[in-house]
């Protein structure tokens, strides 16, 4: 269990430091509102995953414990998918663009846009499904506990992450902005992980 947390937050984190949608509008709003508009868009961006959580695990859960060949299909077609990610991250332009035009919102305001983003995206779901089965460390006993711990840990890790990024905006995007080296770095980064994790998808149980 302790082995994979641990390598299971380590790979959100690096997933989380990766340029994507998610944290970018976060230092979107850092840059524009303060670093307090940034932290609540991220409470509610991470908010939303604990309903992709609760969706994974109760689904999920059903089929692993009917179907052992099911669920590792499933598993290798999560790893599929990851791939797939990091195909469409290497084709991809390594320029860091930070947007400056997002309007001025209330904290609240701030917190449910977020929460409404992340429980309209189905790629959200689709990369938890894909995620988070590699690092069940008991897939034959009780998944719903599993996948709860494995989800609330996503969210603590991005939570810090993402609420970093927002203090820290200022200095962060200066230098995004003024070494063309970051994007390549980061883009690398976020290759070497999605496909990290499909391979420790496939590995065989202990």
């Amino acid at each position: 269990m302790i082995e994979s947390l641990y390598l299971f937050s380590l790979a959100t984190m690096g997933l989380a430091l990766s340029p994507g949608p998610d944290n970018i509008y976060v230092l979107t709003q850092s840059l524009t509102n303060g670093a307090k508009s940034g932290i609540a868009t991220t409470a509610g961006l991470i908010s939303g995953c604990i309903v992709h959580t609760t969706l994974l695990a109760f689904g999920l859960s059903i089929i692993i414990t009917t179907s052992p060949v099911l669920f590792y299909s499933i598993k290798v077609l999560g790893a599929c998918y990851l791939i797939y990610l990091a195909w469409k991250v290497f084709r991809s332009d390594t320029d860091i663009k930070l947007g400056t035009n997002a309007s001025r919102k209330s904290y609240g305001q701030l917190f449910k846009q977020g929460v409404i983003m992340n429980l309209v995206n189905p790629k959200v779901l689709i990369f938890f499904l894909a995620f988070f089965p590699g690092f069940l460390w008991e897939p034959s006993e009780n998944t719903v506990t599993q996948f709860y711990i494995l989800g609330i840990t996503f969210m603590v890790v991005s939570f810090i992450v993402f609420s970093s990024l927002a203090l820290l905006a200022g200095s962060i995007s200066a230098y995004m902005l003024n070494h063309n080296n970051t994007g390549i770095i980061l883009k690398w980064l976020q290759i070497v992980v999605f496909v990290g994790i499909a391979v420790y998808i496939l590995l065989p149980e202990n």
